[in-house]
């Protein structure tokens, strides 16, 4: 299933494309292979991939709640091909809750991957715990105190690219290539005119 078949009600997406938006999200909606409820080794790797993620939930007044975590790459980590997990601080805790109890522990999470403009969007049960065990295990990188772990149990995800997608580079995916520039820069300076350096260093 997708995330469309999960998280809309069976009425929406059976209206006429002249009534709701749902006509045009079907004609957009990647192929079959771009969607499922089982992680494979794709999804897998492109989420430990990324050194952030924006995940939603909705306070207790039902209010959505958006927020950013981030990490070195690999603080996704992958428990098995329904669940997914990192650690965060106790005092980063995000709300987690809803207008009702069925709706309490629902999470929609957008993992984006800048460079290439793709991103993978998973909606789950989210649950927070401070067991040590679980802490320990979900936080292979050493995060400083880290004491609480977030697991999600994924009910559904699909990809997709778009353009609108910003163009950002690292300075890993650019290769160290903004410290060759800097190191190129003062390079230059210590050669060029004594007089044009003092004339710069005057400037700044």
């Amino acid at each position: 299933m997708s995330n469309a078949q999960t998280a809309f009600a069976p009425e929406f997406c059976d209206y006429p494309p002249h009534v709701s938006v749902a006509g045009d999200y079907a004609d957009i909606r990647p192929p079959e292979t771009d969607y499922g409820q089982e992680l494979t080794a794709r999804e897998a790797t492109f989420l430990t991939e990324r050194d952030g993620l924006f995940q939603a939930t909705a306070t207790e007044a039902a209010w959505p709640d958006v927020q950013f975590r981030g990490g070195q790459p690999g603080f996704i980590r992958i428990i098995d091909q329904r669940t997914i997990g990192f650690v965060e601080r106790r005092s980063n805790r995000q709300a987690i809750g809803a207008g009702g109890p069925e709706q309490k522990d629902r999470v929609s999470i957008i993992a984006v991957d800048f460079a290439r403009r793709r991103r993978l969007r998973l909606i789950g049960h989210v649950r927070t715990t401070d067991d040590a065990d679980v802490v320990e295990f979900l936080n292979p990188l050493g995060v400083p105190d880290a004491n609480l772990a977030v697991v999600v149990r994924i009910a559904a995800f699909d990809w997709s690219g778009s353009d609108d997608i910003p163009l950002r580079l690292t300075d890993g995916e650019r290769h160290g290539e903004l410290a060759r520039l800097h190191a190129r820069i003062r390079c230059l300076e210590r050669n060029i005119d004594p007089l044009t350096t003092s004339a710069c260093k005057m400037a700044r």
